[in-house]
Parts: C-alpha cells; structure tokens; sequence
C-alpha cells in the first residue's frame, strides 16, 4: 500500500495514541483501477475532492473499506477480516488514508481548514478544469517538456481555437447557425469538453452575434459538495481566457428576498463550489462567445449548484438546507429587481450508464443486446427530453420520482430551476448525444437546447 505524495512530505506513520486511528473512520472515496509496476493496484482519492492525494493499495482491501466506520477498533477488524491481515499492516494502511485526509480527524480537519479559508481569502475561485485543458493543448503541441510558463503563453489561444474549430464543425450545416437575439435561458453540457464539444458548440456558437447580457446565472450539479438544498457562490470565476466577476448586485438582492436565516443558508456550503466543473466550464464559454465590454470587462456572474428535486419533492434532502421554490421565487423576484439582460444557463448532463456508475454490463458491442441496452437508455432519454421541450418541469420531477431516475441523470435539479426561473412559451432542442467508450464501460448523454 503506497500514498501519492511530494517527496518533501515525510512518509506517513501510525500513532497508536490517535482515537482516530485506532478506531478509523473513512470519508467518502473514490476507487479505480491503477496500473503499477504492470499490476493493477486500487487508487483512492477524496470523493468531495477536498484532499488532492491518492492511497493506492491491493485491489482486495475493497473489502476491508466497509469496516473503516468507526465502530471497530484495529484488533477487531483484523479479527474480522482474517486472510493473512496483520495488524501492522493495518496500521500502515490507516495511517497512509489519514495522512491523505481519506479519514475523519484532525489531519482531514486541517485540509478542510485551509481549503476554507483559501476559498474566503479570494474574489474569484481560480481555474481548475479549463486551466487543466488548456494546459493538454500546450503539451499536445509541445510534448512533456511544455514548461508552465509556455502553457501560461499559449493556452489560452489554443482554447480559443478549440473553441472556434468546434463551432465551426457543429454548425457547418445548419441552417441557422445564430440566434437572432439573446434567449432568455439555455441548456448545454457540462461533461468534458472532449466528449461533449459537439453539444457545447451547437449552443454556444449560435450566441456570438447576439447582444450581451448583463450578468449570467449559471445552475450546476453538486458533484461532490455536502449541500443537502441548494449552494450559492458569492464568487467570480477564472479561467485562462480571464475573470468574469461575481455579480454583487444580484447576490444582494438574491439574499434580500430569500430572507433571514435561508439568506444564510444559501451561501454556507459555497465551498463546495470548489474544483465544481459545471459551472467553471460553462464560463469559458460565456467569456469566448459573449466576448467583453469596452473596458474589457467580461460578464458578471452568479452560480449556484442545484439538488434533485425528484428525492424530496423539491425540498432539501434533510429539510435543513434551501429548497428548489424558496431559490426560484428569489432569483425570479431578484432579476425583476436589477433589471436589465439576464441569460440563465442550465448545465446539465442527463444519463449515466455502464459498470463505470454501477451497473454490471458493459454498454459496447455489435450483438442485439447491446444494441438494445443503448436504445433503452436513449429512449428514456427522450421520454424526459420531450417534457423538457414542452416546458413541463413538474411534469419531468414526477416522471423521475416514478421511475426513481433509472439512468440516473445528474441535472434534474437546474433544469427543473432554469425553466422555473425562466418561464420559456418555447424550448428547442438543438442537439442530443451521447458519449460512450471504446470499452463501453460509461455512457453520459447531454443535449444542447434554447429557451425563449
């Protein structure tokens, strides 16, 4: 068992007077196959992407995962597991998951505390997944030996000529390639701009003539937050195309008609808003496509991360955070208070399918069974697509509390909220796909469409 880490820290050790470690409780991961030394090892990383680290250890410790609950000293679960575990490797193995903050304690209390209080001490979240692509288009050039001041340079032409090779290819044949003016709201992906570029672009390309808003409300899913409702931001955001601030103005007015304690609420798991990809790759868009003022200012920004709606009738998982309609009511009342263009973006992917999201067949192949896997999940896709279309988002939150969300959709939540918000008489689909591996282990489908 091994720990991903610089090789200034030093090598993790067991300390026998830590409650924590003598009765382990682990936090929320993420396994994955690693190839080490041409075996294949376990990678575990923090499923809430607080902790960056990894703990790689033999695929047959899955097994003792489920006893790291913190009801079980050391001796009984090696008691319990048997098969040759020793104590001391245990030991080894949970002072490794601390020392990543992979368990409760003060180490994971210390990683918490820093990335807070890094988070509060700045206006605008810095890049992550935008940075991260345009930093692959430097090397895809380059080679290895692109050093960070090169990737600083040319990245953000590079994303830039993405961006503008896929509208292009997208909208080649259409035969309406731009909106005539800015819609009221708009839906596009939020998975990888590799796999989803042709749905990124079919939207995005069509907004390059229109008039600029004044601000962008952008509603993402909660990948890996704790928020049980809704989670506001009160920052801006940055990408290497630049800084599109937080819109203050709307925040405040936001607060004031939500009110008192949900006021607070709202905002107090805006860290989970870190590393979150659905909002930050939608503001490259926004920053390309919309383009900046005279001034070169680009943008302002409000994003908030949306719950599923379908679990508890649009209330809060627990009934402690914010709900779906007390957050609509406010942002609808908030931008007839401002005023002005507001473009409200709903980031969403729907599907998720394949052993990569628990299921156990593989979705790849040529044989009828396969086919037939694909055309049921395409098939529900549509089914919900079509009440998306007819701007029915009760009708969508019912449908997907029936069937339990079968192929669970992750973006129910700010879809619901966008056409909530933004009331559509018409919504047209543009585009729906989706992206399957060679290896048909995952299948994520997404769709490009506008509201008027």
């Amino acid at each position: 068992m091994t720990e991903h880490q610089p090789p200034s820290e030093p090598q993790a050790v067991f300390d026998p007077s830590a409650t924590h470690q003598q009765r382990p409780r682990l936090r929320p991961v993420r396994g994955f196959p690693v190839e080490v030394q041409k075996q294949t090892m376990l990678g575990l990383t923090d499923a809430r992407q607080i902790s960056d680290k990894m703990v790689v250890a033999p695929m047959g410790v899955q097994h003792l995962l489920p006893l790291l609950n913190g009801e079980r000293s050391l001796p009984e679960i090696v008691a319990e597991v048997g098969k040759g575990l020793t104590e001391a490797t245990l030991q080894s193995f949970v002072a490794q998951l601390d020392n990543a903050g992979l368990l409760f304690g003060p180490r994971f209390d210390e990683i918490m505390g820093k990335m807070r209080a890094d988070f509060d001490s700045v206006p605008e979240l810095p890049p992550a997944a935008t940075a991260a692509f345009a930093d692959a288009l430097v090397t895809q050039k380059h080679g290895e030996t692109a050093t960070d001041e090169v990737k600083e340079r040319e990245g953000p032409g590079l994303l830039r000529e993405a961006f503008d090779t896929w509208i292009a290819q997208a909208l080649k044949d259409e035969a309406v390639p731009s909106f005539d003016e800015l819609p009221a709201g708009i839906i596009a992906p939020h998975i990888d701009y590799p796999r989803g570029w042709l749905n990124y672009a079919s939207i995005w390309g069509r907004m390059r003539v229109v008039d600029r808003p004044d601000r962008v409300i952008i509603l993402g899913t909660n990948h890996f937050g704790s928020s049980t409702g809704v989670a506001a931001c009160d920052k801006g955001y940055q990408t290497p195309l630049g800084t599109s601030p937080a819109d203050s103005r709307l925040i405040e007015s936001i607060k004031k008609h939500i009110g008192g304690d949900l006021a607070l609420k709202l905002f107090e798991n805006r860290y989970d808003h870190e590393r979150e990809h659905s909002i930050e790759l939608q503001v490259a868009w926004v920053q390309h496509c919309l383009g900046a003022d005279d001034q070169g200012r680009f943008v302002p920004v409000f994003a908030a991360l949306v719950h599923d709606p379908a679990i508890n009738n649009g209330e809060s998982y627990d009934g402690e955070g914010v709900g779906l309609m007390p957050f609509v009511e406010a942002v609808r009342a908030a931008i007839a208070e401002v005023g002005g263009r507001t473009l409200v973006i709903s980031s969403a992917d729907l599907s998720h399918v394949g052993p990569m999201f628990g299921d156990e067949k593989p979705l790849a192949g040529e044989g009828p069974e396969f086919e037939q896997a694909r055309n049921r999940i395409v098939a529900h896709d549509q089914e919900m697509v079509n009440l998306i279309v007819q701007a029915k988002p009760d009708d969508l939150v019912a449908a997907m509390a029936w069937q339990q969300n079968p192929t669970r959709w992750c973006s129910t939540g700010n879809i619901v909220a966008a056409l909530k918000i933004v009331r559509p008489e018409k919504v047209e689909l543009l585009r729906y796909m989706a992206a399957l591996d060679q290896q048909g282990m995952g299948m994520v489908s997404s769709m490009a469409a506008v509201m008027r």
